[in-house]
């Protein structure tokens, strides 16, 4: 046993672990955060609007996703993880408080949150795990988010499409590193052995990110109806945004969001879902944060024309979620489910002819195809006994 066993800062083979206090605590900074993302993306419809948005989740999922997987590791309840998880509650609100001008007046601010999270986390741990072993895995976090910081703080002192191009490739480097097992100079990368994860407890912490995130999206949809005049149309828009929000969940937990746990204990790579559902769960928390800023509009401007941008919004929110619930699927099951497939189809081909009508109607149409995927897996579900995960890795 390493002294860090023993003085219980390592979680390793304790039985089923349950997700603390003090992590859901943490994740109430995100819902701030996932709400200014979607509403900054409803404020700026356009490819630069959508380009930002995008850089902006990929940011904030980061720090939450990285805090997953140490807090997986490591007990949360101990002081210098205690002390670690705070520091990055601090600055993820510094982030979302930022992020309204992160491309703006407030893109150092934004960025130099970042970096400071990140780095602060490996340094904590390097200060408080004795064994060099331990301290390895931390090591290594450090050489990258040093790396990326370069790109991040210099996009933050930059102005215009360089700011843009700097973030995207600070993205590439912090993500990239990772799908890699983070590859340092004379430490190598981290052995696969190295990913023994409690799955009860990530498993938990997705599942519960996701509903954080099915949060937001009912939010900013009772927010912009009480911040409007109630009308019929309005009335009627909230209630189809509610519809989707059940949908969205009913569709996640159906079979493979329900077994992730048995999924990730019943796979010959653990390893290979530590590192696959992060972004695999991006596209899912991606695509709820499209339709929150689609159902926005629709609920403020349920009589107004559609045009392309919103319509891509509209559906492409409900597509991204599928495109990920798929891929999380083919990871669980080794399968992918044909209602996914074809609802992507509708989805593109319905685009086109909803630019014709007003946001009600479309942000009704993308309800209506996630109501056929949700009735897909009920029928298919149907008097079957549960299916057993057959992992794909």
């Amino acid at each position: 046993m390493t002294s860090d066993q023993a003085v219980g800062l390592i979680r390793e083979g304790e039985g089923p672990q349950r997700a603390t206090l003090l992590e859901l605590f943490l994740d109430l900074v995100f819902v701030a955060a996932l709400a200014l993302t979607s509403r900054t993306l409803a404020e700026s419809l356009d490819r630069v609007g959508v380009f930002r948005t995008v850089a902006l989740l990929m940011a904030i999922w980061w720090v939450w996703s990285v805090t997953a997987l140490v807090t997986d590791l490591y007990h949360a309840q101990r002081p210098p993880i205690f002390v670690m998880t705070l520091w990055v509650m601090l600055g993820t609100i510094l982030m979302a408080g930022s992020l309204p001008g992160a491309f703006t007046d407030h893109a150092l601010v934004f960025a130099g949150a970042y970096v400071v999270i990140q780095l602060g986390r490996g340094i904590f741990l390097v200060a408080a795990l004795h064994a060099r072993s331990a301290r390895l895995h931390a090591s290594r976090f450090i050489f990258w988010f040093a790396v990326s910081a370069v790109p991040w703080l210099a996009g933050g002192l930059m102005a215009g499409p360089a700011r843009g191009l700097l973030w995207a490739a600070a993205l590439a480097i912090d993500y990239g590193s990772a799908w890699l097992r983070y590859p340092t100079p004379r430490l190598g990368r981290v052995p696969t052995s190295q990913y023994r994860v409690a799955a009860d407890h990530l498993a938990e912490r997705y599942q519960q990110f996701f509903t954080l995130t099915l949060g937001d999206l009912i939010l900013i949809t009772t927010l912009t109806y009480a911040d409007n005049d109630v009308t019929t149309n309005r009335t009627a828009a909230l209630l189809v945004a509610f519809a989707a929000t059940v949908l969205l969940w009913q569709i996640y937990v159906h079979r493979a969001g329900s077994v992730l746990q048995a999924a990730i204990e019943s796979s010959r790579d653990p390893g290979g879902f530590v590192r696959s559902a992060p972004n695999t769960h991006l596209l899912m928390v991606a695509g709820v944060v499209a339709a929150s800023a689609g159902f926005e509009v629709v609920i403020a401007h349920p009589t107004e024309h559609t045009t392309p941008w919103l319509a891509g919004v509209i559906l492409g929110g409900p597509a991204l979620f599928l495109a990920g619930r798929a891929r999380f699927e083919y990871e669980v099951f080794s399968r992918v489910s044909p209602s996914r497939l074809v609802a992507l189809l509708v989805l593109a081909a319905a685009a086109p002819a909803l630019t014709l009508t007003p946001a009600l109607v479309a942000g009704l149409a993308a309800t209506l195809v996630l109501a056929g995927v949700a009735i897909a897996d009920a029928i298919r579900a149907h008097g079957n006994p549960s299916e057993p995960p057959a992992p794909s890795m």
